[in-house]
């Protein structure tokens, strides 16, 4: 039985019928005159996913086509697309040179729609694997945090919001389990917004993104790095519990995901997920690089715990130095001095 063999639903069986790619699927045509397509690997709002091999390179290495159909129906609007898209792939091949990012191999317009070949990573989403395997214990879920803070921050330092963050769009490569992110939003989105009267559609006709994992500046139109943050939060909350976000009750007040009672972690991660999932942006973390300071730090705590004394200052101490170390103008020992300020540190973060 051949490899990527699978069983067509009514949906992808439409999809074989209606379009060129899916016509082709299954067949020795060769689109563009290289690519093979062997499978659909899934549908969204914007366009549809193959799986395909280059039968001219040696090997005959898989790729993934992403075909995405932007509604235009006036040259205007056409131009306007593509030339959106042209900027926007050429941002994807700029990012592809990171390993946890699908390399962009090439991009075109034909027939008016647009395509975007990528490499291909064998392995399973995050969604999948945690189907299979159940939740996530907290040491998994910091470790996967720590893996893939250093993306987001790569992201926004190139000034891309992904948009789309969920166990989904995470891919754990069954080579060297690095975890890979894919299907960015920012293509699809300027696609959207360079359709005719685009400006005047409800918000849900553009809207980027899924329902639970986005935050509610994004179903406004006006996602922020944040943004990301939140939807990673949620995600690590469904590997801990395995239940999708829509599944939990909301706080009426704040709108916040009532999440606490189905875990069993430290309180200080509890806290690390909770400030990644505020409504409110004044309260959420507001980049990567603030997540992973936090998250370093909270590693130490034990580690410092040790070099705490646990005796008690007598009288005659605290005459000699004051009750405040800061405003005693006598000598204090070195290791008084740093026991003071570890404790002032632990008292912060608590």
């Amino acid at each position: 039985m051949n490899r990527f063999s699978q069983k067509i639903t009514n949906s992808q069986e439409s999809i074989l019928q209606q379009t060129q790619l899916g016509q082709m699927c299954g067949s020795k045509k060769l689109f563009r005159g290289r690519y093979e397509i062997l499978q659909i690997l899934g549908r969204g709002g914007f366009g549809i996913t193959f799986l395909a091999k280059n039968a001219i390179l040696p090997g005959n290495p898989l790729c993934v086509i992403k075909q995405l159909c932007p509604k235009v129906t006036n040259p205007q609007s056409w131009q306007r697309a593509c030339t959106r898209f042209e900027k926007e792939a050429k941002t994807l091949g700029q990012l592809g040179s990171h390993s946890q990012i699908p390399m962009l191999l090439d991009y075109f317009q034909a027939n008016g729609e647009f395509f975007l070949i990528q490499e291909y990573v064998p392995g399973l989403t995050l969604a999948r694997e945690v189907r299979q395997t159940g939740a996530k214990s907290e040491a998994s879920v910091k470790r996967f945090l720590q893996e893939l803070l250093p993306v987001l921050q790569y992201l926004h330092k190139h000034h891309v919001i992904h948009r789309d963050i969920k166990p989904q769009n995470l891919l754990r490569c069954e080579y060297d389990g690095r975890v890979v992110l894919i299907d960015f939003g920012a293509v699809k989105e300027q696609l959207a917004d360079s359709c005719e009267n685009s400006i005047n559609q409800a918000a849900n006709t553009n809207f980027i993104g899924t329902r639970g994992f986005a935050p509610p500046e994004q179903f406004s139109l006006r996602p922020v790095y944040a943004s990301d943050i939140y939807a990673l939060g949620v995600t690590c909350i469904y590997m801990l519990t395995a239940k999708n976000p829509l599944e939990f009750d909301y706080d009426a007040d704040t709108g916040e995901i009532c999440w606490q009672k189905e875990v069993d972690i430290s309180d200080r991660f509890g806290y690390i997920l909770g400030k990644m999932v505020k409504i409110s942006l004044d309260d959420r973390f507001k980049t990567a690089d603030e997540v992973m300071k936090v998250l370093g730090n909270e590693s130490y705590l034990p580690t410092l715990a040790n070099c705490l004394t646990s005796q008690k200052l007598n009288n005659k101490s605290i005459a000699q130095y004051g009750n405040s170390y800061e405003a005693s103008d006598v000598y204090i020992p070195p290791v008084a001095r740093t026991a003071s300020a570890i404790r002032k540190w632990r008292a912060r973060l608590k």
